[in-house]
């Protein structure tokens, strides 16, 4: 799934608001004029794009045949705040960017977020996560936590190093074990003191390639 480009967003919110008010999906045509498009290919074009990422369903063979998935669920913004390390820690300013206003948000649909509140989004830089379908230039979403359970993957900041790192936590006698997800990385080993959880991974925006 990748985020909407302003014309997908506009042709959304056109059938949603159509559905609304006529109880039943525009044509080709309508969205065309209702979103003052340029030709039917555009619609076309671009409506193919919003069924592959799953926000509607088509059957070409009938003039009104779109169909908006989730029951008509809307979509919310997430805060993307920065990228993350899935490999070696990466320096990042400091902890108090993670309270920042974010400069980007991205809109998924409300079912990867699970009606969770304090949800945002980070970009992942690296492979330790892949076996974990986490890969470099995916978006991770995150719930602002404190606290996680072993083994749940976990945004964390490194107090010392003033560094972030996204990885599976496991809690062992005197340390804490982050733990990559990628057979050819080995694990890191922190003192407790030196680690705060920032967030815990609850769905992922894999890149389109």
């Amino acid at each position: 799934m990748r985020s909407l480009s302003a014309k997908q967003k506009l042709m959304l919110e056109f059938i949603r608001k159509f559905f609304e008010e006529k109880d039943r999906p525009p044509t080709i045509r309508d969205i065309q004029r209702g979103c003052n498009l340029s030709s039917t290919s555009v619609v076309e074009y671009n409506l193919r794009i919003l069924e592959r990422e799953g926000f509607l369903k088509r059957d070409r063979v009938v003039s009104r045949g779109i169909e908006l998935l989730g029951g008509r669920k809307h979509v919310v913004r997430v805060p993307l705040i920065g990228q993350i390390a899935a490999g070696l820690p990466i320096p990042v300013p400091s902890s108090d960017t993670w309270n920042l206003a974010p400069s980007e948000t991205i809109e998924v649909p409300e079912e990867m977020t699970r009606g969770k509140e304090n949800v945002y989004a980070l970009k992942v830089k690296g492979t330790s996560m892949i076996d974990a379908l986490i890969d470099d230039g995916d978006v991770v979403l995150l719930q602002q936590v404190g606290t996680a359970e072993d083994g749940e993957v976990v945004a964390v900041w490194l107090k010392a190093e003033n560094e972030a790192t996204l990885k599976k936590i496991h809690r062992e006698k005197n340390v804490i074990r982050l733990q990559p997800v990628n057979s050819q990385m080995k694990p890191i080993y922190v003192e407790p003191q030196n680690v705060e959880i920032q967030g815990r991974v609850i769905g992922v925006i894999r890149q389109l390639t």
